[in-house]
């Protein structure tokens, strides 16, 4: 099934970087062409279904414009009566949540006219322009230019109970989540020994009551002035040499603690009463359908090649959002570099003579 009359822009992605650019390059009559991906076991199981990682989170509280109030109303008047009510059985009354911001940006991107494909893009040739993209379903179709918004995933260990309690008290995310009240003046756990995890860690530490560090060596291996910093909070307490056995709770408390095991003998195992879980171990940039022909850094993260712009190795492809930053990693520095990436691609498609 192919598209032989190239498109515009084609935007790979569905969270705040895609929806960003998706309305910026429709209010500039690009007719721009979003897949956002594909609703299926292994995108479930790796994180990566549609409308990104906001959509596994419950409260934002952190993004502009989007107080503490009941937006059941609004919901009304923007949406069908059937993704309304949808939308209002689930709404918490506190201000947005992550699907329901996820879902706004939508909503609002389509309104300008955006076309949405619910498909992954699985493989693409971008030695030669138009560049050729090919989807899940077996869609092949050509773009003058690609935004690439399809973000990371955060790793976890692995656990069954993990994938159990998300979204009721496990998280990758302090910055996102540890303000929320389940976090607040309660025990927490952090996983992990690198700089992510000692940020998180002394993060938590404004909030929990006591943050402790599980990480299977008997040192750190993120820089001496973390770990230092980490190590010298008096709310921190490191559990060294252990590993997370199993995340305990149950369905209506949620987190309610972890088991931890002796990395040294095995066997030995203790359980430790916390109500949050941070996993702390890195996050994998979503680029394995670009088979290697951009460039990226050493961690996998897309490389902007242009100083203060979202241009990539490749002339015609920019790249927004998480899948190229390995540093703020929020929701609303993605949504600020998908308007990035969307003006940089309107400019460069212009000097190309596509308007």
């Amino acid at each position: 099934m192919a598209e032989n009359k190239p498109r515009n822009i084609i935007i790979i992605g569905s969270g705040p970087a895609a929806w960003s650019a998706a309305i910026y390059t429709a209010r500039a009559n690009l007719e721009p062409l979003v897949f956002e991906g594909a609703f299926t076991e292994d995108n479930r199981l790796k994180g990566t279904l549609p409308l990104g990682q906001l959509a596994l989170t419950t409260e934002v509280e952190n993004y502009a414009g989007f107080p503490s109030g009941d937006m059941t109303s609004y919901f009304e008047t923007a949406f069908d009566e059937r993704k309304a009510e949808e939308l209002k059985s689930t709404h918490h009354k506190k201000g947005v949540s992550g699907p329901e911001l996820m879902e706004l940006m939508r909503k609002q991107a389509t309104n300008f006219g955006t076309e949405v494909i619910t498909d992954d893009i699985v493989s693409c040739d971008l030695s030669e322009r138009p560049f050729k993209l090919k989807s899940l379903q077996g869609k092949e179709i050509v773009a003058h230019a690609v935004i690439i918004a399809t973000g990371a995933r955060a790793n976890y260990l692995g656990l069954d109970s993990e994938e159990r309690y998300k979204n009721m008290g496990v998280s990758a995310c302090a910055v996102c989540d540890g303000a929320l009240p389940r976090f607040r003046n309660q025990p927490l756990v952090v996983v992990g020994g690198g700089d992510s995890a000692m940020e998180e860690a002394t993060f938590l530490t404004k909030f929990a009551s006591k943050v402790y560090i599980v990480h299977r060596r008997d040192e750190f291996r993120a820089s001496k002035i973390m770990a230092e910093r980490a190590l010298a909070s008096e709310k921190i307490e490191v559990k060294w040499n252990s590993v997370i056995n199993e995340v305990l709770g149950d369905e209506k408390k949620g987190v309610t603690g972890v088991r931890i095991e002796s990395a040294l003998e095995e066997g030995k195992t203790e359980d430790l009463e916390v109500t949050g879980y941070f996993a702390a171990i890195g996050h994998t940039p979503n680029t394995d359908f670009l088979d290697g022909q951009i460039e990226t850094h050493e961690n996998g993260y897309v490389k902007w090649t242009v100083p203060f712009r979202t241009n990539t190795s490749v002339e015609g492809v920019f790249a927004a959002g998480d899948v190229a930053d390995d540093y703020y990693k929020q929701a609303i520095t993605a949504a600020g570099s998908g308007c990035q990436a969307a003006l940089d691609a309107e400019r460069w498609l212009a000097s190309q003579g596509i308007e």
